[in-house]
């Protein structure tokens, strides 16, 4: 299989982690018998070094015409660097907002994974821990409270602020199949999230989602409200597969899953579209401190790599072989700064994908 990828190297130490996440995933495919086809364009503030704009027309119709778009990192120091003193429209973060919009990306994959070797930085009770944990929080992304009509207005010399929660049955439907078809993947389990017990939207969303678990009896689904779902992440975590949400509560969610983990630099992450097609990425930011030290931690991008695999290309050995890597690099002990802690080696951010592409 010949995979065209479209790559965004943008900011900070985006370029030194997309290398690595190349590196892996060329071993992939002389391993695996496959050809890679790569196009690199700019977003954010390289773009707007070059071309004046964080995301060019030229760039997103490169994008659409991929099979799926791997990206390192994007924005600066907000405090110092020149692109924030530039309208909101035209700084780093608004070209990820705009390719987002133009790709349709309606549905976010947070993945939140608890190693072994990393259980140490877990913030839970060791009791809690050690039981670890592999989740994905599937958040819907374009709709719900953040998307919806909003207002400002005085009533009577008081000032109101007016947000409205919106969404139809066929938003909630295709989030829903997504969730399903990932759960397919993995433990075949569906959590579906709610606030069922107020608002009509959840109960729409709930009423939805029971239609569409009929279409897929190998998983198993089950209902949670939002408050209980969050006690549920830090009492018990390891019950969990699949979790399925609206926007604003994905929001919160995953937040607090990633921070369970204790290593953001682990995380990887995906948007997908209604097709095959989708963006991946890591969770953490630029890390302008660090950029061009080579000490970053590439894992979380070569992990979102490994979802590319699975998710646009149903290449799930191959997957398998780049998560299998991961976790043998930290068996033998390797770890970048951010994860290091005593007994392991610490190795910069270009021999950790050495590392990783000769564990493929």
């Amino acid at each position: 299989m010949n995979l065209n990828i479209t790559c965004i190297p943008g900011d900070g130490i985006g370029p030194e982690i997309v290398r690595e996440a190349k590196k892996v995933l060329d071993k992939v495919a002389v391993k695996f018998g496959h050809t890679i086809t790569y196009t690199d364009i700019l977003m954010g503030g390289a773009s707007i070094d070059v071309h004046g704009v964080p995301l060019t027309e030229k760039a997103v119709a490169t994008a659409k015409a991929a099979d799926a778009v791997l990206m390192g990192s994007i924005g600066g120091d907000t405090s110092t660097s020149p692109w924030y003193k530039l309208a909101p429209n035209l700084r780093p973060e608004a070209g990820l907002l705009a390719l987002r919009k133009a790709l349709n990306l309606f549905a976010n994959l947070r993945p939140a994974v608890l190693y072994d070797e990393l259980a140490g930085a877990c913030p839970l009770k060791e009791e809690i821990s050690s039981a670890g944990f592999d989740m994905m929080i599937m958040r819907e992304l374009t709709g719900g409270l953040y998307f919806g009509e909003r207002k400002t207005v005085e009533e009577n010399g008081v000032r109101k602020a007016i947000d409205t929660l919106t969404y139809d049955e066929n938003e909630i439907r295709r989030i829903a199949i997504k969730g399903f078809d990932i759960a397919m993947k993995r433990k075949k389990k569906v959590t579906s999230v709610d606030k069922a017990n107020v608002l009509d939207s959840s109960r729409l969303w709930r009423a939805v989602v029971n239609e569409v678990a009929k279409d897929y009896p190998e998983v198993t689904l089950e209902h949670m409200l939002v408050d209980n779902c969050a006690m549920q992440l830090v009492k018990d975590p390891a019950q969990f597969d699949v979790i399925l949400t609206e926007n604003m509560f994905g929001d919160i969610l995953s937040d607090e899953a990633s921070m369970v983990t204790g290593s953001i630099g682990m995380l990887a992450s995906a948007s997908l579209n209604d097709t095959k097609f989708g963006l991946y990425e890591p969770s953490h930011g630029s890390a302008p401190d660090i950029a061009g030290k080579d000490i970053a931690n590439p894992i979380a991008t070569v992990l979102s790599a490994s979802m590319m695999l699975r998710y646009s290309f149903d290449l799930d050995k191959e997957a398998d072989a780049i998560d299998q890597a991961v976790r043998k690099v930290l068996q033998d002990g390797y770890r970048t700064g951010d994860i290091m802690s005593e007994g392991c080696t610490q190795v910069g951010c270009s021999r950790m994908g050495d590392l990783l592409a000769e564990r493929i």
